[in-house]
């Protein structure tokens, strides 16, 4: 934040859509896999395996969130609990103006109709693939909807059909559709309606719904997102005696964030992105 003049939102997620449900029980599916192996592999002193394993089985927990919201509050960072979907409620408000961009990796950011999303917004600057054992380098991306949109020459609508047709977090794309023939398919035909009947007999039935997701999603209006001071007596008692942090390391931290209320030039995101 420091380094470049940068002051964040945080958005946490809320209830998850329903039609969410499948892909939240393939997720635990492959925690759960993953967990099996990582034992294996530790009973085997395969250590590399394990390692690859226990990225693939990470999870946020109630304690976890809760410890980050009551952190940010006190070091002054707002946050939103978004009412849904964390995107939805973040591309809300951007839309709003509220915020420059929303940083996430998840395309859904634009399909919830975000005007700017930057992507790979990291401290490593790189991300492990458990399934091959490397990493590979990330290089920050700035996606300007409007931009997006007008080069392939299709309204957000039809981006959301798309999506429909490829698949979502929120339903099945159609077997043997990829992006490419999914753009040429709504370029032709213009709606999901509007497809050769053997195509819209493999489509969700409530294309309504689903569509409703993404163009009218569940968002709050009420949040702030101005900055407040340090809570310097309750981090430190929050970090050393609750949570067991050195003194020495969270007077670093606090000298830091000490600096951050001071005057600095303005910092041009989209230029060092560039």
């Amino acid at each position: 934040m420091l380094d470049y003049d940068l002051r964040f939102v945080f958005v946490f997620d809320g209830q998850p859509h329903p039609l969410k449900a499948n892909v939240l029980a393939e997720r635990r599916t492959v925690r759960e896999k993953a967990m099996t192996e990582w034992s294996e592999a530790l009973r085997k002193h395969d250590f590399q395996t394990a390692w690859s394993k226990a990225v693939m089985m990470s999870k946020l927990d109630q304690v976890m969130i809760d410890d980050a919201k009551r952190l940010l509050s006190l070091i002054g960072v707002p946050y939103v609990q978004a009412p849904g979907e964390g995107e939805a409620q973040a591309a809300f408000m951007n839309s709003c103006g509220d915020v420059w961009a929303t940083s996430s990796r998840d395309y859904d950011s634009i399909l919830f109709g975000s005007p700017r999303v930057v992507r790979y917004l990291t401290i490593s600057g790189r991300k492990f693939l458990p399934s091959k054992g490397i990493s590979r380098p990330l290089k920050p991306e700035l996606i300007e909807l409007s931009t997006f949109l007008s080069y392939h020459g299709i309204t957000q609508a039809q981006l959301v059909d798309l999506a429909i047709l490829i698949g979502t977090d929120f339903n099945k794309g159609v077997k043997g559709i990829g992006p490419k023939t999914a753009l040429k398919l709504i370029k032709r035909y213009e709606s999901l309606e509007a497809l050769p009947d053997d195509l819209q007999e493999k489509l969700p039935v409530d294309l309504g719904t689903l569509r409703n997701i993404f163009l009218k999603p569940n968002v709050t209006t009420e949040y702030s997102t101005s900055q407040r001071s340090v809570d310097e007596e309750g981090l430190v008692s929050f970090l050393c005696y609750e949570r067991g942090f050195s003194r020495e390391r969270v007077n670093v931290a606090l000298e830091r964030l000490r600096q951050i209320s001071k005057p600095s030039g303005e910092f041009d995101l989209a230029h060092w992105l560039s």
